[in-house]
């Protein structure tokens, strides 16, 4: 099968389909009881994420189970800074912890080092490609630079990102030396997962939502911007989605300034905003994770929302953010199903 004959590559082109495809955010994770299982065998997660083996069995899994429309990658949006050598760890109940920007730090980054750090996540990436059904659509991705950056600041996440916000305004010229390093090695590594196999990627952008407006312009879109055009310079017909969480009221400035080919929406988006994005590029979403989480009749309400409402154009079913590790699998069981029989 030709990747753009996929279901999701056939949203991603524009068209309708009904009933639509179906995956999740963080499909690959904790809420399942053989991913733990195999996470066991790494010492961190970092390794994990550069074990081919591992990253590939735990791509693999929700495939097998719920026979989702796409698989992503699994991997993390740190591996790019920990790549070009910006000092990345993960702490058990506290996630990512970076060393706190600064400029001595930015001054040692190394692009050429990425291409063979990143190894073995390109060689997740052709695995994952040989192994998956061929109906099954194959997503790479990385994080967004200010995403990635907000970590950096303080060397860990702040409520509402405060140290990155206040950090970005008392020097705007470190944060945006910092962003630059990322866009360069982003656009190399999206580049990459395409060659290997990945048939679209996504662009995390958690955090654009914290922004004011000149914040949004200068740190979501002015990279996620470079970013787009770089992948599509090297590969015209890269399909990108863009997921800028928390930013609905936003998000036609963002398609407009990106370009990005499609737009993942969180579950606090307005529909008639969703509906007036659905008429100009395809759209990815959007149930509270907390409902895959409630079940039962909150569940089965959220999927006919969103099936109901968003039939008339192109759709990618999918959650407002990832799915979290208390979800129970027998619920995801249950919205595939639903989605599935439209």
């Amino acid at each position: 099968m030709k990747s753009e004959d996929r279901a999701v590559m056939r949203v991603l082109a524009g068209e309708k389909m009904w009933p639509p495809p179906i995956w999740m955010m963080r499909q690959a994770g904790r809420y399942l009881p053989e991913y733990r299982e195999v996470r066991k065998k790494a010492a961190n997660f970092l390794e994990f994420c550069y074990s081919p083996d591992l990253a590939t069995e735990v791509t693999l899994q929700p495939i097998r189970r719920y026979g989702f429309d796409a698989s992503i990658l699994f991997s993390d949006i740190f591996v790019v800074p920990d790549a070009i050598g910006y000092p990345v760890r993960f702490e058990e109940g506290r996630g990512p912890v970076l060393e706190p920007l600064n400029a001595a730090l930015i001054d040692r980054l190394d692009q050429d080092r990425a291409e063979k750090h990143l190894e073995p996540v390109i060689e997740t990436v052709t695995r994952l490609r040989a192994e998956l059904p061929t109906e099954t659509t194959l997503l790479g991705f990385c994080g967004a630079p200010w995403t990635v950056a907000c970590y950096s600041v303080a060397g860990h996440t702040t409520p509402d990102q405060t140290a990155a916000r206040v950090g970005a305004y008392r020097d705007p010229d470190l944060m945006g030396r910092f962003i630059d390093h990322l866009v360069t090695a982003s656009i190399r590594y999206l580049v990459r997962q395409l060659d290997a196999g990945a048939d679209a990627v996504q662009i995390f952008d958690t955090w654009a939502g914290v922004l004011d407006d000149a914040g949004f312009e200068r740190w979501s879109i002015r990279p996620t911007r470079a970013i787009v055009d770089g992948v599509k310079a090297e590969r015209p017909n890269a399909k990108i989605i863009g997921f800028p969480k928390a930013s609905s009221a936003r998000i036609l400035k963002y398609i407009e300034g990106t370009g990005v080919d499609a737009v993942g929406f969180d579950w606090t988006a307005p529909d008639e905003i969703a509906l007036e994005v659905q008429k100009k590029v395809p759209i990815q979403g959007n149930l509270d994770p907390m409902r895959l989480v409630a079940g039962g009749k909150a569940l089965d309400e959220g999927i006919d929302h969103i099936l109901s409402t968003f039939d008339k154009g192109p759709l990618i079913f999918n959650l407002g953010h990832g799915v979290t590790p208390d979800a129970d699998p027998e619920n995801v069981a249950r919205m595939v199903e639903r989605v599935k029989r439209g």
